[in-house]
């Protein structure tokens, strides 16, 4: 059996012409679902702060809108670099949202997971911004 250092670098090395963006649309949406409804059903009976579960459910929202933007933006870009950036933002600013919520006050990952959420949402901008340079110049931008 290989190490998990090896499987890494073996996945890093995957070509992005290679993403099947339909499949990461996919489960990055049923991720946003099924985060989602935890939310708004099991989170709710272990947490009690609104405000956390006001940024449970904005996370939720926005993983799955950023879901759909991954396969429209293959789909109509046919490249790679805005469900790339798409990609990389959810899992950055809701992934981070997501651990700031379940996570104790004095847990150390906060100090990591609390930049992680501008970044995060730095790289979905990005994303946007991808589309729409990628539209103007009728380049692909891969």
């Amino acid at each position: 059996s290989s190490s998990l250092g090896t499987r890494l670098a073996s996945i890093s090395k995957i070509p992005l012409d290679a993403m099947d963006w339909e499949s990461v649309s996919g489960l990055l949406g049923a991720l946003g679902v099924a985060f989602g409804a935890f939310g708004a059903h099991g989170l709710k009976k272990r947490i009690k702060d609104t405000a956390l579960l006001e940024s449970w459910d904005t996370a939720a929202r926005y993983q799955i809108m950023h879901a759909i933007m991954v396969a429209v933006s293959a789909s109509v870009r046919k490249g790679n670099l805005a469900p790339s950036l798409f990609s990389i933002g959810c899992l950055g600013f809701s992934g981070s949202i997501y651990g700031l919520v379940l996570l104790p006050k004095t847990n150390g990952l906060r100090k990591v997971l609390g930049p992680m959420t501008p970044v995060g949402g730095l790289f979905l901008i990005a994303g946007w911004v991808a589309m729409a340079m990628g539209s103007r110049s009728g380049k692909q931008d891969r």
